[in-house]
C-alpha cells in the first residue's frame, strides 16, 4: 500500500482554535505572559494580524486586546488549518502594582509584546547589610 502525503491530524490543545459566534468566527490566541524584576511581559500569537486591525486598551483595572485576522487564503481545500482567524477578545485583570501609564506594545514578526511595568513600590529592593 502506498504512503500518502496527508497525514493524519491528531486533537491538538495547542491550536487557536476556533469558536462560532452570532455574526462570524472568532478566535483565541495563545499567550504567555512572564515576570521579571522590572515588568510583566504578555507575549502574544497573532500570525497575520495587521496593528490597524488591533486594539490595545487599559481600561477599568483590565488590559484588554481585541483585533481581527482576516483569511489568508479564500477557496483553499486545506489538508490541515491550524491558524486561527476572525475575531478575537482577551481581557487580563491588571494588579494596581503595574504603573498603568508606562504600558506599551508591539507588534513584530507575528507577536504581539505588551510592556507592562511595575511601579517603584513593588519591585524587589536590595537592602545593604552593615557590619558593627
Amino acid at each position: 500500500m502506498a504512503n500518502t502525503a496527508v497525514a493524519k491530524q491528531e486533537q491538538n490543545n495547542d491550536i487557536a482554535t476556533p469558536e462560532r459566534i452570532r455574526g462570524g468566527v472568532a478566535f483565541t490566541p495563545r499567550i504567555d505572559i512572564v515576570e521579571n524584576a522590572d515588568e510583566l511581559l504578555l507575549f502574544a500569537d497573532l500570525p497575520g494580524v495587521r496593528p490597524d486591525d488591533l486594539d490595545v486598551r487599559f481600561e477599568n483595572g483590565e488590559l484588554v486586546l481585541h483585533g481581527k485576522c482576516a483569511a489568508r487564503n479564500e477557496n483553499v481545500n486545506f489538508l490541515l488549518n491550524e491558524y486561527g482567524v476572525g475575531d478575537f477578545y482577551r481581557t487580563f485583570s491588571i494588579s494596581e502594582a503595574i504603573d498603568s501609564s508606562r504600558i506599551a506594545a508591539e507588534l513584530k514578526n507575528g507577536v504581539l509584546t505588551v510592556h507592562l511595568p511595575k511601579t517603584e513600590k513593588v519591585k524587589p529592593k536590595r537592602i545593604s547589610v552593615k557590619a558593627d
